[in-house]
């Protein structure tokens, strides 16, 4: 069995676990408005800003028996720098003030989760840093696609809002790939072992924060069609 199949069945329970969100069946069932959106937004904002950084401080600190995955670190890092304004981006087209988001703070799961990271890479094994990338990388290859469309059908929103979601949907399956070739070039036990920690970690950090995503009511919905229709 190849590491990266390893990892898949070592964090599959949080895997499980974060896809059993209400969010995703408020989805399905029309009851996402445009709070629970743009709270997801403000969220994300917070994490993805501190992906480069994050992985600027990963490779800094890599042993030299990782020079390979130092050198993925560089192609990771032009890919995803600056994705964190496009989330802005799509919040002003939601007409929320990108500012009041970007100068305040995330709620804590997204805290922690960040914080656990940037341990992780200073007292830790900082390689255990890809078990982040396979969750939202794996997240968002199963669901930012499809949902974005359904998300975008039920708030009748612009493309302009989207911009985050549908990149991501696609350009992350092309990402996926290559994080699992990368991730079956990992041989050494301690750096797989911190891989599936931080899986693991992750999982249960943003599966939280998902969880914590304001859902309307049935109710709620229902008024909101009927004033579109006046």
């Amino acid at each position: 069995m190849t590491f990266f199949d390893e990892l898949q069945n070592a964090s599959e329970f949080g895997r499980k676990t974060l896809f059993e969100a209400p969010i995703f069946s408020a989805i399905e069932d029309g009851r996402f408005d445009i709070n629970s959106y743009t709270y997801f937004l403000s969220q994300a904002y917070h994490h993805v800003k501190h992906t480069a950084p994050l992985m600027m401080a990963c490779g800094a600190r890599l042993p030299d028996r990782l020079e390979p995955v130092r050198k993925a670190l560089v192609e990771y890092i032009e890919e995803e720098y600056g994705h964190h304004e496009w989330i802005l981006n799509d919040l002003k087209a939601c007409g929320v003030d990108p500012d009041t988001v970007r100068n305040g703070q995330p709620d804590l799961p997204i805290r922690l989760m960040v914080a656990f990271l940037y341990d992780l890479i200073n007292r830790g094994n900082p390689v255990g840093l890809f078990g982040m990338v396979q969750v939202l990388e794996g997240t968002s290859v199963a669901v930012a696609t499809p949902m974005g469309e359904k998300v975008q059908r039920t708030l009748n929103l612009p493309d302009t809002a989207f911009s985050y979601l549908y990149s991501h949907g696609s350009l992350d399956q092309e990402h996926f790939q290559f994080f699992k070739s990368l991730m079956n070039g990992i041989t050494e036990q301690e750096d797989q072992r911190a891989i599936v920690d931080a899986a693991n970690v992750v999982y249960r950090l943003y599966g939280d924060m998902l969880r914590d995503v304001p859902l309307a009511s049935p109710a709620d919905r229902i008024r909101e069609v009927r004033r579109g229709l006046a």
